[in-house]
């Protein structure tokens, strides 16, 4: 079986990235470092995920699980749009602003289009010839890559994001929209153990292995996936709570006062 040498024009962009975002918070009075230190553990899984060596199925699985669904989750938490709006001129970020609001941007950000990408993604990837041709044409084994990393991080942005999305449903239907992800990556894997309708060229050993790994390992990503909305709406409701509180304490004087 033909494996890949890691390239390192991804692995380089991502630190580009990383380095022009730590620059840019530091920028910014008060932002939060909490939003930095999930950025740059994003960007550190993520730059992992890409030099990882894949020799195998099990590699396969392995980069896939950190480029895919961990690294995009721990980057949305840090609402590196929200960074970008508020470090551009104001020109600038009222265009970019526009274009998130645009049509395109809201249908590609619908999250039945996200779930879409993701899970018809892995469907055609391994129940096609598609997978077998990324062991031996790098160029679209590298196009995959980059298709999964954005997709991945549009769930986890429309789902869990820090940043505001265009169509970002109730925290009930993002669980329910979890869910189904859920059942299909589960689904998908057991096709994967069980060698139905997949094309994969692998051993048996070996291909069991990366079904057991995106089994177990794509159950805990989601339930951080979870575990991130439902802190989400508690820290909502904190903020709102808070500010409630603020103006209860500013009480209005409607009458002359009396000595």
């Amino acid at each position: 079986m033909t494996g890949h040498a890691p390239g390192y024009g991804l692995p380089l962009l991502v630190l580009l990235i990383a380095l022009g975002y730590e620059w840019q918070s530091l920028r910014i009075a008060g932002w939060n470092a909490w939003r930095g230190a999930a950025f740059q553990t994003g960007a550190a899984v993520l730059t992992a995920g890409l030099v990882l060596p894949v020799h195998d199925f099990a590699g396969h699985a392995l980069q896939h699980l950190l480029v895919a669904m961990v690294a995009p989750l721990a980057l949305v938490l840090g609402a590196p749009v929200t960074l970008v709006l508020r470090t551009l001129p104001v020109r600038t970020a009222r265009r970019l602003t526009r274009l998130l609001r645009s049509r395109p941007a809201r249908a590609v950000a619908h999250p039945v289009a996200a779930l879409l990408l993701t899970t018809g993604g892995l469907a055609i990837l391994y129940l096609t010839p598609l997978y077998a041709r990324t062991l031996t044409e790098p160029a679209l084994h590298q196009l995959v890559t980059i298709h999964f990393i954005l997709s991945g991080g549009l769930v986890a942005w429309v789902v869990a994001g820090a940043d505001p999305a265009p169509h970002r449903p109730s925290v009930l239907a993002r669980l329910v929209l979890l869910g189904v992800a859920i059942a299909a990556h589960a689904t998908l894997s057991q096709l994967l153990y069980a060698g139905a309708y997949v094309q994969i060229p692998a051993t048996v050993a070996d291909r069991q292995a990366g079904a057991t790994l995106m089994y177990y390992g794509g159950d805990v990503a989601e339930l951080l996936l979870a575990f991130a909305v439902v802190q989400s709406r508690t820290a909502a409701r904190r903020i709102s709570r808070s500010r409630l509180a603020a103006s209860a304490r500013v009480i209005p004087v409607s009458g002359p006062l009396r000595g």
